[in-house]
């Protein structure tokens, strides 16, 4: 039987949605009422949705200024990414030796998926399907709490990671980076599943600079 997610539950996800894809850009102020219209809900259910967030970090509750979509300085976003890295390869080097073949089956599948999002140029759907063969690596782990923590870093990071598929010809090698980071789990080299996903996810020189701008150029419609 599928449940269904609480009202607040299902609420937060589509405001987290939204601030990823960049419609509420970091610094945005985030009114209750114009929620509550936009989202065709109560105040309650939309304030609990925002406490849920702000405890993810990915809102800020402000004093006399309410909810504001969270905006990270370059050099803690630099230090997330760098945590990020790190998880990410703990999680390859581990998919490496204890993936099954079903889920080696469904991340081949997956990967494919993600290869013809790539050649259609359609960015938003590489995105989602980038998110879940990352989600399917750290499933393979079979290290519940390794999953959790980076599933956790992974969706405070959401808005970022999207940011860089802007970039001109982004997405194509970043299915190049996942197929290496494929390959490698399907022969069981634990070593080079991990050193390819350290390097897929490390933002750093021209990546950060590129991903700096695009943030600015979101910032600037938040003002």
């Amino acid at each position: 039987m599928t449940v269904k997610p609480k009202r607040s539950e299902a609420l937060r996800q589509a405001i987290e949605e939204k601030i990823a894809v960049g419609e509420y850009p970091p610094g945005m102020r985030l009114d209750e009422v114009e929620l509550a219209t936009a989202f065709g809900v109560s105040r309650t259910p939309l304030r609990e949705a925002l406490i849920q967030l702000a405890s993810s970090g990915v809102i800020e509750i402000r004093p006399r200024r309410g909810a504001v979509v969270a905006q990270i300085d370059p050099q803690r976003l630099c230090e997330m990414f760098e945590v990020m890295a790190e998880l990410e390869s703990m999680c390859g080097r581990l998919a490496a030796r204890r993936i099954t073949e079903d889920e080696l089956a469904e991340l081949r599948q997956t990967h494919e998926a993600s290869r013809a999002a790539a050649e259609a140029r359609d960015i938003d759907t590489y995105y989602e399907v980038n998110a879940h063969f990352h989600a399917l690596i750290y499933q393979a782990s079979h290290n519940a709490y390794l999953q959790e923590t980076a599933l956790q870093l992974h969706r405070r990071l959401r808005v970022y990671r999207r940011l860089q598929l802007r970039v001109r010809d982004r997405p194509h090698q970043s299915f190049s980076e996942h197929d290496a980071v494929f390959r490698a789990i399907e022969a069981g080299d634990a070593d080079a599943a991990s050193e390819h996903l350290r390097g897929h996810v490390t933002v750093q020189g021209e990546r950060f600079a590129d991903l700096m701008a695009s943030l600015h150029a979101l910032s600037r419609k938040a003002g």
